[in-house]
């Protein structure tokens, strides 16, 4: 299995015990040790978490995060996710600029992005894209 990073979205299916996810997530555990995240999915589950004042959440993403790997924001990745941007402008196909950091940081570092969210981070070049939800 190829390394990957999960969205945001396949971060809270884990964490609400999605079986699909939660199955997967346990078989790439098996072979690589970690999950890795970007530091954006990181700020915006602990946005989420903060708002809702889901303090049991919060202290279970706190240490899923210690046991895991998030992957920062480099200017390499930014200047990947300007050219992506301004590609999506052009041909109005424009998405969220955290998805665009999301996948460009998983390009930058080549990894398989896990998401549902298929319609967004499917209009994005070069990324590879994979569900874990079906």
């Amino acid at each position: 299995m190829r390394q990957a990073i999960l969205d945001t979205d396949s971060i809270s299916y884990f964490f609400r015990g999605l079986t699909p996810v939660v199955n997967k997530v346990d078989k790439y555990l098996e072979e690589h040790g970690f999950i890795n995240i970007s530091v954006i999915t990181y700020y915006e589950v602990m946005n989420g978490l903060l708002y809702k004042d889901a303090k049991k959440q919060l202290d279970k993403f706190n240490e899923f995060v210690q046991l895991n790997n998030v992957i920062p924001l480099t200017l390499e990745v930014a200047t990947i996710a300007a050219k992506i941007y301004a590609e999506l402008r052009k041909s109005g196909e424009v998405i969220g600029h955290n998805d665009v950091l999301i996948a460009s940081i998983a390009i930058g570092n080549d990894l398989n992005l896990i998401s549902n969210n298929i319609s967004h981070f499917g209009r994005i070049k070069g990324l590879s894209l994979d569900n874990w939800v079906l």
